[in-house]
């Protein structure tokens, strides 16, 4: 089964973790079968944590639950109440992970990177900080820089200079294609498709394709994503008044919602 929605779902943005993973599995698979027989797409990852002076906003630091008072067996045979424990449940490092493109015949030189940004690149100082050092080792380090934007939360971190982009072409969602010294910039909205964007390879190679909407479309339908409560889960970030009033008509239209 299909979003309803005819291009981002904005839905799927309080799942991202599960929606990142897949996606980047299905980017790596798709690049692949386009690559030259002497280029490999590979998902690569690390750990992020944001610093001290930050409030993560993804989750929370500590959790703290009650548990209920339990019985344990005592070597003895006998039994007791035990006081009624705090379970404290430590923080899980953000994972980022991204697909790199590499040049197999030249000692696995990198050609291509592709991001897919996390909450944690928009919403924190450390995280915008951390994702922009990456952004300039990609583009003095002469590799080209695919970035997909699909989150409405947080702050515009793409290499692609905000206030350079007129008005009238800034969207929802948006993508930044950087190579050879030139950046194309694609975009859309919550009413709109997404679009097919190029990967840039090496100077004699023919781009690569990808199709973000059918791999969207893929990531809903394999993660059984039509399973969500349209008519009592509310989108995070809240939605604009006005497409609120939109996305209700929608979702009503296809009775998904009542």
């Amino acid at each position: 089964m299909k979003s309803p929605f005819p291009g981002m779902d904005p839905y799927l943005e309080s799942h991202w973790r599960d929606v990142h993973t897949s996606l980047m599995t299905y980017i790596r698979d798709e690049i692949q079968r386009q690559l030259p027989a002497d280029l490999v797409a590979r998902v690569e990852e690390k750990i992020e944590v944001d610093g001290p002076d930050d409030i993560r906003l993804v989750a929370p630091d500590v959790s703290i639950v009650q548990d209920q008072g339990a019985v344990i067996d005592l070597p003895q045979g006998e039994f007791t109440l035990v006081a009624e424990p705090l379970v404290v449940l430590e923080e899980v490092p953000e994972t980022s992970r991204h697909v790199k493109i590499v040049d197999a015949s030249s000692g696995e030189r990198v050609i291509t990177v592709i991001e897919v940004l996390n909450p944690t690149n928009k919403l924190t100082s450390s995280g915008r900080d951390e994702y922009q050092r990456k952004q300039r080792d990609y583009i003095v380090g002469g590799i080209n820089l695919v970035e997909i934007d699909l989150l409405r939360c947080g702050q515009h971190v793409l290499s692609a200079d905000w206030e350079r982009i007129p008005p009238n072409r800034r969207r929802t969602y948006m993508m930044s294609v950087r190579s050879r010294l030139r950046t194309k910039v694609f975009g859309s909205t919550l009413r709109e498709s997404l679009p097919v964007i190029p990967i840039p390879l090496r100077r004699y190679d023919h781009d690569a394709r990808l199709n973000l909407q059918q791999l969207i479309d893929q990531v809903y339908e394999r993660g059984r994503y039509w399973k969500i409560d349209y008519q009592s889960e509310p989108p995070e970030p809240p939605l604009p008044p006005d497409e609120a009033v939109w996305v209700d008509l929608l979702l009503k239209s296809q009775s998904r919602r009542k």
